[in-house]
């Protein structure tokens, strides 16, 4: 069987996936899916190549759906994704994460759930929502959302998350406790700019080495950290702006990470100078490379969210992104040059990309 990329697309009106080939030019939309519902996030989960889509229904409340078939038929389950009856209603899912053996699903109100059942039962991971910082909790601008989950890479027992606006956590006990890990991350919009917690962290990815190496695209710039979070510096220099939502890590190679830089908090949030672009580091922050070859480089007031990024596998590496326009683009040359894969979707929230073997 020849090599095939699917690109998982989650939009307001639901999951779309665009099929393409090895060379990255040909592509065929497939949508809407998972009934219309609002997606925020699709992930593939390792080993069984099983679709998960992070979900929730403005009538049904929050969910996950599930795939075996490349997205032919989906299922989903909510059970046990709740906050008892004296807690918060959840109001949707805004990530889903799959390790091995556990997938993990976080929510607004900001919280983490797990499922050891492929998705038919979820456990809250109380031990975050009970740290001691959490009635100091404030929301960021799209709401209180635990939006990134990055589980160690051989370490089951040692998960990332990142909440808007409180920042990063890390277990080391597998959820039982949790700690933060924001040091030398600005708040810049906060009384004390450095703070233990209270930044707005916008999306946290593992380099390709995994263990200790992390980067965030945060609220205040671009951070890298060698020592698992304990330390985070700054690496906005070079950039046109410290404010941004997506981020990614190349596969291979440990220093090469993409953002997109957003023209700020607030003055419209969209590309700088209306003109798009995608910013690339090969040197783990040192410097940048500003690449816009093959998109709008005049009048594009588009913006790109925190999961509407993804890279895949193959050699070069492809990198893509959809824009608040639904428009969804791609390079088959690790980010040097562009080409539109599909227009005219609805907003898009999110972007996976899968490698069909």
């Amino acid at each position: 069987m020849s090599t095939r990329i699917a690109l998982l697309v989650g939009t307001p009106k639901g999951a779309f996936i665009l099929d393409g080939d090895a060379a990255r030019r040909d592509w065929s939309l497939r949508g809407p899916l998972c009934e219309g519902w609002p997606v925020h996030d699709i992930s593939l989960e390792p080993g069984s190549g099983a679709l998960l889509a992070a979900a929730g229904s403005p009538w049904y409340g929050p969910a996950v759906w599930r795939s075996e078939d490349l997205g032919q038929t989906w299922t989903h389950s909510s059970e046990g994704l709740t906050y008892g009856d004296d807690g918060p209603k959840i109001k949707t899912v805004w990530n889903v994460t799959a390790t091995d053996d556990t997938i993990y699903a976080g929510v607004e109100p900001a919280g983490l759930f797990r499922s050891r059942d492929r998705g038919a039962t979820w456990e809250h991971v109380a031990g975050l929502t009970n740290h001691p910082t959490r009635l100091e909790w404030q929301p960021g601008n799209g709401g209180l959302i635990l939006h990134s989950i990055v589980p160690h890479r051989t370490d089951r027992e040692r998960v990332w998350v990142g909440i808007s606006a409180v920042g990063a956590f890390e277990t080391r006990d597998g959820g039982a406790t949790w700690e933060t890990r924001n040091k030398g991350v600005r708040a810049g919009f906060a009384p004390d700019p450095y703070p233990e917690f209270g930044q707005c962290v916008h999306k946290m990815v593992m380099a390709a080495d995994g263990g200790e190496h992390l980067y965030q695209q945060n609220h205040c710039g671009v951070y890298r950290s060698g020592d698992g979070g304990r330390n985070w510096e700054e690496i906005t220099t070079g950039l046109p702006s410290e404010f941004g939502f997506p981020m990614a890590a190349h596969p291979q190679d440990p220093k090469t990470i993409w953002t997109i830089p957003l023209n700020g908090a607030d003055r419209g949030r969209f590309m700088p100078d209306a003109s798009a672009a995608v910013w690339r580091t090969n040197d783990g922050g040192d410097s940048w490379i500003r690449s816009g070859e093959g998109l709008p480089e005049q009048a594009a007031f588009v913006g790109v969210l925190r999961e509407a990024m993804a890279v895949d596998r193959l050699d070069p590496v492809g990198v893509y992104f959809g824009t608040s326009t639904g428009q969804v683009y791609g390079s088959a040359d690790e980010g040097r040059t562009w080409a539109m894969v599909a227009d005219n979707l609805p907003p898009v929230w999110s972007v996976e990309a899968a490698v069909l073997d």
